[in-house]
């Protein structure tokens, strides 16, 4: 049976903060392209948009197109 074990708790609960603090950060950067910068990346406005509001807990969505991996 696992340990419980307050290091890795806190490692874990660390490691998830700053990955909400990352996608908090990414999507409102994301409001703040231009079209060109939006063209550069691959995305139009609306989808942009539809990101950037989302909370920093959820999930980013990816609009793929006809030729790429799924």
């Amino acid at each position: 049976m696992p340990r419980f074990s307050l290091t890795r708790l806190r490692y874990q609960l660390g490691y998830q903060l700053r990955y909400y603090q990352q996608c908090r950060r990414s999507r409102r950067h994301l409001l703040t392209l231009d079209d060109r910068l939006l063209e550069d990346v691959g995305i139009s406005r609306e989808q942009a948009q539809r990101e950037g509001r989302k909370p920093f807990w959820k999930h980013a969505s990816v609009d793929r197109g006809p030729y790429e991996n799924r």
